[in-house]
């Protein structure tokens, strides 16, 4: 099998719009998505780096990044491990991100400008046709992104940065691990997931923060299923949190 060496090595161009550690991030990103590297999962510098046959440095990079999008996280004196929550740290994360989202959605139909709603529809057209597993990590990072270019487009750079945090902890990346491996359901499962994006730049554009909150509530109410479906989280757990957070 060809190195990342070697490959990017064959391509100039690949090679200056990309760098190795980008390469290797990449690499790494789909091997946790696709389920290759399960929760809990030691990630060893070296090993990698032999395996991928480049230097430990775009290796230590790249784990660097999994760590700051949450797929990661380090141990002190033992290393770098594919992140692995409870299931009260899952349902906890989903309760502040229902929160924020609730929040920035509103904000957004206010104060979204032109170019940030331009944006959003951008992501929304290159999410449509990523259906492989070749696309998750892509398609994970265009997720964030909307998501992100959402919570910014409200005007408050503070609520912005918490959303950040918020979803920087959020196991969406388990939710497509799983979803993956349920072939009959996954096409269906991303349709919805486009569907319900639209839907909410929709209420944004219309300027209506009602219409807005709720398309990211019913939005937010979808993925608590798939947690309960697709990660096995108790939906008693999940209703009573909901309900301890009272209407929003």
């Amino acid at each position: 099998m060809q190195s990342v060496q070697f490959r990017l090595e064959q391509n100039n161009l690949a090679l200056q719009k990309r760098s190795l550690t980008d390469e290797v991030s990449e690499i790494l990103h789909r091997r946790i998505i696709t389920g290759e590297y399960p929760p809990g999962e030691w990630l060893r510098q070296n090993d990698i780096a032999a395996q991928l046959d480049v230097s430990s440095t775009p290796v230590r990079g790249a784990l660097d990044r999994l760590v700051s999008v949450g797929l990661a996280e380090r141990v002190p004196y033992r290393g770098v491990r594919v992140t692995k929550l409870t299931d009260e740290e899952i349902v906890d994360t989903h309760i502040l991100r229902l929160v924020l989202e609730i929040a920035v959605v509103r904000l957004a139909a206010h104060n979204i400008s032109q170019p940030q709603l331009n944006a959003l529809y951008d992501i929304l057209e290159q999410t449509r046709n990523l259906r492989t597993p070749e696309h998750m990590s892509k398609l994970r990072q265009l997720n964030r992104d909307f998501h992100l270019t959402v919570a910014n487009a409200g005007g408050s750079p503070l609520m912005g940065r918490f959303y950040e945090m918020a979803s920087t902890k959020y196991p969406d990346w388990m939710l497509y691990e799983r979803a993956f491996q349920q072939v009959d359901t996954f096409g269906s499962v991303l349709d919805q997931e486009f569907k319900e994006h639209r839907a909410i730049v929709d209420a944004i554009a219309s300027h209506d923060a009602g219409l807005a909150a709720q398309r990211a509530m019913e939005h937010m109410e979808n993925l608590g299923n798939e947690l309960v479906a697709f990660i096995g989280i108790p939906r008693a757990l999940l209703q009573e949190r909901v309900r301890q957070v009272g209407p929003l």
